[in-house]
C-alpha cells in the first residue's frame, strides 16, 4: 500500500487527491477508509496541493542549533506561511521533524532531494535558481563532499591528502578488496616460496583415498542415486538372490523367504 500511495503521489504533483486514494483501494481490493487511514497517518503523504517545489525544512534541535531559524525566515519572506502555494505555483513549504542529515545541518528536502549545509545566502540563491529553471547542485552547498569533516581529514592524510582527494590513495581500490583466491593458472608465491616440506599426514592420505572419485565414493554415489541398490549397485532383490545362492546367513535367507508369498 505504501509503495502505491507514494507512486500515486508522485504522479499527481506530490499530493494525493481522493480519486488517487480510491484507485489504490480498488487495486488492492480494500475499503477506501483503510487506505485513507494510512494516508492520513504518515506525514510523508500530502492531502492538499503543494507547489512544484515542495520544501520540507527540518526544525529539530541539531538544525536549530546550526541556524534553521534563519532558513525559516527566508521561507516566510520568499514564500509566505506554511502550506501556502505561491501564486505562480512554484513553491510551498512545511516545517518537519528530523530528516536524518544532522551532520549537514541546517538542511531542507525539496521534493526527493536533500540540500544541506545551508546559509540564508546560499538558500536564497537556491530558490532563485529553481524559480529561473537553472541547474542546481544537490547535497552540501558549502563545497564539502557528503558529510566529510569541514576542516578536512584528520587521519590518513598521508594516504588521501589533507583534502581527501590529492593523496596517492585517492581513487585506488583497497588492497583487501582483491580476489580471495588466485586466478586459474596463477601461482601464489606467498604460500609456495621458501616453504619447508611438510610431513605427510596419514589422516589426510586416508581422506584422499575416500575422496570423490574413489571406489568407496562411487559405491556410495550409486546407492544415493538408486535407493533400491545394494552395496555393489545391484537392486535389492538381485542382491538377496545372490546372497542366498552363495550361502547367506540363515536369518537373511529367512527374511527373503518370508517376503515371498507361500503357495498352497
Amino acid at each position: 500500500m505504501l509503495s502505491l500511495l507514494l507512486r500515486a503521489q508522485k504522479q499527481n504533483d506530490y499530493w494525493l487527491p481522493k480519486p488517487a486514494i480510491e484507485e489504490v483501494a480498488r487495486m488492492l481490493g480494500m475499503p477506501y477508509i483503510r487506505v485513507l487511514e494510512v494516508a492520513t497517518f504518515y506525514t510523508m503523504f500530502n492531502l492538499e496541493p503543494v507547489g512544484r517545489y515542495f520544501i520540507q525544512m527540518c526544525g529539530t534541535t541539531p538544525c536549530q542549533l546550526r541556524g534553521s531559524d534563519a532558513i525559516k525566515d527566508v521561507l516566510h519572506k520568499r514564500i509566505g506561511a506554511q502550506r501556502k502555494v505561491t501564486a505562480d505555483g512554484m513553491f510551498s513549504w512545511l516545517e518537519v521533524e528530523c530528516l536524518g542529515a544532522c551532520c549537514n545541518a541546517p538542511m531542507v528536502q525539496i521534493n526527493d532531494d536533500y540540500y544541506e549545509d545551508l546559509t540564508p545566502e546560499t538558500f536564497e540563491k537556491l530558490l532563485e535558481d529553481l524559480a529561473a529553471g537553472r541547474p542546481v547542485h544537490v547535497g552540501p552547498q558549502n563545497g564539502r563532499m557528503t558529510s566529510e569533516p569541514e576542516g578536512g581529514l584528520t587521519s590518513l592524510t598521508t594516504w588521501y591528502g589533507k583534502d581527501g582527494r590529492s593523496g596517492p590513495g585517492f581513487g585506488e581500490p583497497a588492497n583487501d578488496q582483491g580476489p580471495s583466491t588466485p586466478r586459474s593458472g596463477a601461482r601464489d608465491e606467498r604460500t609456495t616460496k621458501d616453504k619447508p616440506d611438510q610431513p605427510v599426514d596419514d589422516r589426510r592420505t586416508e581422506r584422499h583415498e575416500n575422496s570423490l572419485g574413489s571406489p568407496a565414493t562411487e559405491e556410495l554415489t550409486a546407492m544415493r542415486t538408486n535407493p533400491t541398490a545394494g552395496p555393489a549397485g545391484q537392486p535389492e532383490e538381485e542382491q538377496a538372490q545372490s546372497d542366498a545362492k552363495g550361502g547367506a546367513a540363515p536369518d537373511a535367507a529367512s527374511d527373503v523367504s518370508s517376503d515371498t508369498p507361500k503357495k498352497d
